[in-house]
């Protein structure tokens, strides 16, 4: 075995030792810098915050003042205070179209003092924008049906309840809308029969246009024929059932006629009656 020395242990204890206080000085010195940059990190974090909570309370305010169409007069007519106003208009329209699509597209005005809401239900028929209607809703809970001019024949109370307005105000609105459109189509349907087929009496209709009866000639004979269109689906502008009649013969069994019924089951009724005209089936 080797023999070590006295002089040899107290060298290598002091080389230790030194060793020793290199590590324990470099510690110290790696976590002051480490915490040093963990506060620049946290300056940094407390400005950003600062200027969006400058931001939005700016915006806010801007955003109050054209709600209430006011002018705000901002501290200065920098740069800044010109993005601040183009970022409140648009956040603006993004609440107002997200409020648009929310209840389905309808034009809604607030009414009482912002404690009702009056909704506007246009109609129309092909392209052409017919009747407006409204109804005006109270939005305390429970929601009310304060007062409307839609027709007194279609439901208003019972599609209230059956779309459970209170859960799902915009399912009613839609199903009312649906109603009223359909309606709409239909009455305006009668109207270009009476003014584009004058040779075609309308013998019998009613409030809702769900029922309509024509007398129809054929050309050849003069025979009359008795048309009924029943139009029980209150949502659609075409009829479900649709029957033909003639007092002279039955035309049941009649494949020209059977291509008649379905095509004024089929087809809006003064363009299907136009189709009859010319392929030489009434006059």
């Amino acid at each position: 075995m080797e023999k070590v020395s006295a002089n040899g242990v107290l060298s290598r204890l002091s080389f230790l030792e030194a060793q020793s206080k290199q590590k324990t000085g470099a510690q110290p010195q790696s976590r002051v810098q480490e915490l040093k940059t963990k506060v620049e990190e946290l300056k940094k974090q407390r400005d950003r915050l600062r200027a969006e909570i400058f931001v939005h309370q700016n915006l806010q305010k801007l955003r109050t003042s054209m709600d209430n169409n006011e002018q705000v007069e901002m501290n200065d007519d920098s740069e800044n205070a010109k993005l601040l106003r183009v970022m409140a208009k648009h956040t603006q329209l993004k609440d107002l179209l997200l409020a648009h699509h929310l209840i389905g597209g309808y034009d809604v005005i607030k009414t009482n003092q912002d404690k009702c809401l009056c909704f506007s239900l246009a109609t129309a028929y092909q392209g052409d924008i017919l009747e407006t209607y409204n109804i005006e809703i109270s939005v305390s809970q429970p929601l009310r049906i304060i007062r409307h001019n839609i027709p007194p024949f279609i439901p208003v109370m019972t599609l209230a309840e059956e779309t459970d307005m209170q859960k799902n105000i915009r399912r009613f609105l839609d199903t009312l809308s649906l109603h009223l459109n359909a309606f709409t189509m239909r009455k305006q349907q009668l109207k270009l029969v009476k003014e584009q087929h004058l040779s075609v009496e309308v013998l019998e209709t009613n409030a809702l246009c769900s029922l309509l009866v024509l007398m129809l000639t054929e050309p050849n004979t003069n025979t009359a024929l008795l048309c009924s269109l029943d139009y029980s689906d209150h949502t659609r502008g075409l009829p479900t059932r649709v029957t033909i009649q003639c007092e002279e013969r039955d035309l049941s069994g009649s494949p020209q006629w059977q291509k008649n019924t379905a095509l004024l089951q089929n087809t809006p009724v003064h363009e299907a009656l136009q189709i009859m005209r010319k392929t030489g089936q009434i006059i």
